[in-house]
């Protein structure tokens, strides 16, 4: 028996939610029009330690859409100053009585609850902690929220293992669980290993709902993005060597990650139905990418100039004539999805873009999709950092796009170098008709970027729309060493 959901419930939760940093509704009119509450879990034998439940917040716009959100929760008799800043509300339950109640992701004693139920794999008709054989949990360490997530909630075990959360949740497999579980099956050493993952099984034909997944915890892992980063600064503090002069050159780091791409999009193909566009599917994705560019120049008035350059190379994705081979990607794809460790590249997040419905992320698609992504990261990286040279010259400009330019290079060259055993004479270059596309998807991807540059940081929307000038005419050659005064 659970307590009745009242108004007093609901709007509790809705403040909360519509609050919280993972809630991805924010500015709109929204409230929590129903929760479904799950099984208790197992009582911690800790002392002090709360009750604990997952709930899942109907989410209700004007607009008449409706969102599910995850929304774990800790009940309390008494209140808890050391998580006040988690405080969701007071009410009084039907089986507890008067409570106070927090998001339970910030309380340690909540989330040992979860590892163990995980060591216990728990199972009954609401909740099922699913676990893979090969590691052992360990269930003295101790718990800590992961600071400055985004769409989902991080929770750390000690040096043993990481929870992550997802609080939008959808009926149907999760395809960062999918992809983890098969890549881990495989043995694929370029991913985080996944240890379990948690659902709330299908009942009367619906699908299940899976909430979180536990994966090994990378202790040495640097992001991709702030070690890209860190080499442009390193670059422009050397204003008399070039990028592969300078100590933190990142080519080489560059070059070991497309082998490592190449190897988890190998192991994928292996793992997953793969598929073929013919004229008809490589027609609606030419048709899209318009649709798409004609939707962000009401936008963005500084694509206008490049309208038709854009046209014709989305075009040209329409008049391929060789089949393309179609296959499940990351399809959310740059440095900030990376991680570095003393074993190599790690590739995390396969989720693909969270906004996009279930459906569109685990259609298969083109591998040159998440090459694309990674390439418009490194430029990125570049123009990210020149924005904050104070002294901004011709020269920190050209500096940049060599920046750019040599680690695109480089992670092309990782991605397309031949497997150990393949026969001499291999092709290592894009097929014209692969080049067509990644040129196409990477036109794209800036199109998209134009687009929430403008909505939400103006002034960086020129880092787009200079790449979709590079991108659709021909390229302008390098300056001479004299001529960047160099």
């Amino acid at each position: 028996m659970t307590a009745q959901i009242d108004d007093r419930i609901l709007q509790a939760v809705t403040a909360y939610v519509a609050e919280a940093r993972w809630f991805g509704g924010k500015g709109r009119d929204m409230r929590v029009s129903d929760v479904r509450r799950l099984r208790w879990l197992d009582p911690s034998p800790e002392a002090g330690a709360p009750y604990a439940r997952i709930e899942l917040a109907t989410v209700s716009y004007a607009d008449g859409q409706t969102e599910l959100y995850q929304v774990p929760l800790a009940y309390y008799a008494e209140p808890q100053e050391r998580i006040a800043h988690a405080r969701v509300g007071s009410w009084t339950d039907g089986e507890l009585g008067e409570v106070h109640v927090y998001d339970a992701m910030h309380d340690r004693r909540a989330t040992h609850q979860w590892l163990e139920s995980f060591v216990r794999r728990e199972s009954n008709d609401e909740l099922v902690f699913h676990r893979l054989e090969g590691h052992e949990l360990d269930l003295e360490a101790h718990s800590s929220l992961f600071s400055g997530e985004q769409s989902n909630s991080s929770v750390r075990f000690g040096e043993d293992a990481l929870m992550k959360v997802f609080r939008k949740v959808t009926p149907g497999r999760n395809p960062d669980i999918e992809i983890h579980d098969a890549l881990t099956r495989a043995e694929c050493h370029n991913i985080a290993e996944l240890y379990g993952w948690l659902e709330a099984p299908a009942h009367d034909g619906d699908e299940p709902i899976q909430l979180a997944m536990l994966q090994q915890l990378l202790r040495t892992a640097s992001d991709g993005w702030d070690i890209a980063l860190a080499s442009v600064r390193d670059l422009f503090a050397e204003a008399d060597l070039h990028a592969d002069e300078v100590g933190g050159d990142f080519a080489a780091e560059a070059h070991r990650l497309g082998g490592a791409t190449a190897e988890v999009h190998r192991v994928l193909a292996h793992e997953f139905p793969t598929d073929t566009w013919g004229p008809d599917e490589l027609a609606a994705l030419s048709a899209a990418m318009r649709e798409r560019l004609a939707a962000a120049v009401a936008v963005v008035p500084e694509l206008a100039p490049h309208r038709e350059a854009l046209e014709e190379t989305f075009a040209e994705v329409a008049a391929i004539e060789e089949p393309v081979v179609v296959q499940r990607v990351h399809a959310d794809y740059h440095l900030g999805q990376t991680l570095r460790t003393t074993r190599g590249w790690k590739i995390v997040d396969f989720e693909g873009e969270p906004a996009k419905p279930l459906s569109e992320r685990v259609r298969p698609d083109s591998r040159w999709r998440d090459v694309a992504g990674m390439l418009r990261s490194f430029d990125y990286a570049a123009h990210v950092v020149e924005r904050d040279v104070e002294d901004h010259t011709p020269q920190i400009a050209y500096r940049a796009r060599e920046w750019a330019e040599r680690n695109r290079d480089a992670f092309l060259a990782g991605y397309l170098e031949p497997e150990a055993g393949t026969p001499e004479g291999t092709v290592t270059a894009p097929d014209p008709h692969e080049e067509t596309l990644l040129r196409a998807y990477e036109a794209d991807k800036a199109v998209y970027e134009a687009v929430y540059e403008t909505r939400n940081r103006p002034s960086w929307v020129d880092i787009p729309v200079s790449a979709i000038a590079r991108l659709t005419s021909t390229p302008e050659p390098h300056p001479t060493q004299e001529a960047s005064d160099r």
